[in-house]
């Protein structure tokens, strides 16, 4: 299995850990102590050795910060987690504060006095944050203190796992579509036309995808825990232990970068600096400790290069999703299929679900890895948006409910992300009532058109109108950009209040709206399209619009047929339509005439 179901923390560790903070923070005259989710390479995830947010609160989930002061305790997280947070920390001791909603600045300047100090670890926390940071605290003369070694890791101590050391592979050309020689020329000429000798590298993706490699330094996401530094002419510079490069690797990367231990790049960016170089540094993706060792005069501050570039997918990456999307999907049908013969008996729990969904896609001979952990919640396990089942909340698939299944499968030729939500026996009305307002909002977005500059805040109400209509809605974004071969949470698109970047062709997004009844089930409908070039529809401008690429249908069961409009009938008929025609020839006779069922006209 590629996914376990112990649980790796919890509230009942909370209260011994807290004060052994405390006693580490009293020594170090210390007022508070921040401690983020994220590690010193920025990303969405994070190996075991950095996950100290959940190894001190109990919270698990991917986007958190948590503030420890002498008397109190706050985790910062955002609506995703409004469920998942209380109940995976101490809520005695530790408060569970919603972002934006309450800011932390906001906090701090209220919990401390003037002229108090936080301790902060400086690989931890972007340059843009703590910039912000600082100017939001100078009112009450609060200092943040970066520290030489990070506190949590000092209370830790030895049961802390070690950081990921794991082989690295080259992705192949046939797959990526456009060499690394080429990547980094375009890179370099950026780089020159904007007057900067060097850019600094600390996103494991942009990485991986700058030079064609892949590895598995973190669960579920085909990347490698590296840095780089690219000079505007010459070779580039990957900072990685070189060992973990076999002979085809080193082979792959030596016509563009020079290998170099990590320990190295301390005396480069001294160097830089020395040598008055201008540095391309990300503040909103880069530590700020290469703000610290860089210092201001060196720094060029601009977005990572690599981020847009990245989110256009190659000719070669589009029909890998394509025949990814395919081959998960026909795993899927199967699940499904399976679902709907065992569940309505009771049989079934959480966990059986999510080790048959992987073991139908192991069936394919090509899965690499799951994209995420699956989140199968039956009943009011559903409306906790990023639920993941362990064997202390594992519950039976009861007739009468809804269950949510929101998977991911990793192949070296795509990476997919597809929710359904199913109905086990008889649903009730409200359950389809708000299911269908669902499905019209997630219509809305896949059949929608937009012109050049269009952003993802523009098409995010398309997805909530039918909701807000019956005076509902969600607390989660519409979509989010997907990796080829790589993160299932891509920048620098998204469909959602904060997508403030264009949309463009060749961009992977979810469109993935829902509902969630708290105590009760969730609904949401997930699948993964394409940006298409833009076309004229008839008008005096070009519009772009969407290609669905995930394959499985979406429960008839649910839906008021009333409640759809004749355009959207028509939608779904013909999604149904071409989901049996694509998968069909490939199921076994029994799955391949459940589809035809499934996929009948509405």
């Amino acid at each position: 299995m590629f996914q376990t179901f112990q649980s790796q923390s919890g509230p009942e560790h909370v209260a011994e850990r807290v004060k052994a903070l405390r006693a580490l923070m009293a020594k170090s005259k210390l007022d508070a102590v921040l401690v983020p989710r994220a590690d010193s390479h920025q990303g969405e995830y994070v190996p075991p050795s950095a996950e100290r947010l959940r190894w001190l609160t109990g919270f698990s989930g991917s986007a958190g910060i948590a503030v420890v002061t002498k008397k109190a305790a706050v985790l910062f997280t955002d609506g995703r987690y409004t469920v998942q947070a209380s109940a995976e920390t101490d809520t005695d001791l530790v408060e569970v504060s919603l972002l934006p909603r309450a800011k932390l600045s906001e906090w701090l300047l209220s919990a401390l006095g003037k002229g108090q100090t936080i301790g902060f670890d400086p690989w931890n926390h972007t340059a843009g944050e703590i910039g912000r940071l600082k100017a939001a605290l100078a009112a009450k003369k609060i200092k943040l203190k970066p520290l030489a070694k990070n506190p949590v890791d000092a209370v830790w101590g030895k049961q802390r796992p070690k950081p990921p050391a794991n082989p690295v592979i080259a992705q192949p050309l046939e797959f990526s579509g456009r060499p690394a020689s080429e990547k980094l020329a375009e890179f370099q000429t950026r780089l020159k036309s904007d007057g900067q000798q060097a850019a600094i590298l600390t996103l494991p993706d942009s990485i991986c995808w700058l030079f064609n490699i892949r590895g598995s330094d973190v669960a579920h996401n085909p990347v490698v825990l590296a840095f780089a530094i690219v000079p505007a002419s010459g070779k580039a510079e990957l900072y990685i232990e070189p060992e973990r490069l076999d002979r085809e690797t080193r082979a792959h990367v030596a016509p563009v970068a020079k290998l170099l231990p990590p320990n190295a790049m301390a005396g480069r960016l001294a160097t830089l600096k020395s040598q008055r170089k201008k540095v391309r540094l990300d503040p909103e993706s880069a530590s700020f400790w290469f703000e610290m060792k860089l210092g201001a005069a060196a720094i060029s501050r601009g977005r990572d290069p690599c981020i847009l570039p990245k989110a256009i997918k190659t000719e070669a990456e589009i029909a890998g999703a394509r025949a990814a999307h395919i081959r998960d999907g026909q795993a899927v049908v199967r699940f499904l299929a399976w679902l709907d013969e065992n569940a309505p008996n009771g049989s079934l729990d959480e966990i059986t679900a999510v080790r048959q969904l992987e073991e139908f896609r192991r069936d394919t001979n090509m899965l690499r890895e799951i994209s995420f952990p699956t989140i199968s919640g039956s009943g009011p396990n559903g409306a906790i948006v990023h639920y993941r089942v362990t064997e202390a909340t594992n519950r039976r698939i009861r007739p009468g409910e809804l269950f949510l299944v929101d998977s991911g499968a990793q192949y070296q030729d795509g990476t997919t992300d597809i929710t359904r939500t199913v109905a086990i026996g008889e649903p009730d009305e409200n359950m389809q009532r708000h299911f269908t307002a669902v499905l019209k909002g997630h219509i809305a977005v896949a059949t929608a058109r937009f012109p050049k500059g269009a952003r993802g805040i523009d098409l995010d109400p398309f997805a909530r109108r039918a909701l807000w209509s019956i005076g509902e809605d969600f607390d989660h974004g519409t979509g989010h950009g997907i990796g080829s071969y790589l993160s299932v949470h891509e920048g620098p698109q998204s469909i959602s209040r904060a997508g403030m970047v264009p949309l463009q062709p060749g961009m992977l997004i979810s469109n993935e709206p829902g509902f969630y009844k708290v105590g009760a089930y969730g609904i949401r409908i997930e699948n993964v399209v394409l940006v298409t070039p833009p076309e004229n529809i008839g008008g005096e401008r070009e519009m772009m619009g969407f290609e669905t690429l995930t394959l499985a249908p979406i429960d008839r069961r649910l839906i008021v047929a009333d409640m759809l409009s004749p355009q959207e009938r028509d939608w779904l008929d013909a999604y149904h339509r071409h989901v049996f025609e694509t998968l069909s020839p490939q199921l076994d006779a029994a799955t391949s005439d459940w589809l035809k069922a499934a996929t009948q006209p509405i």
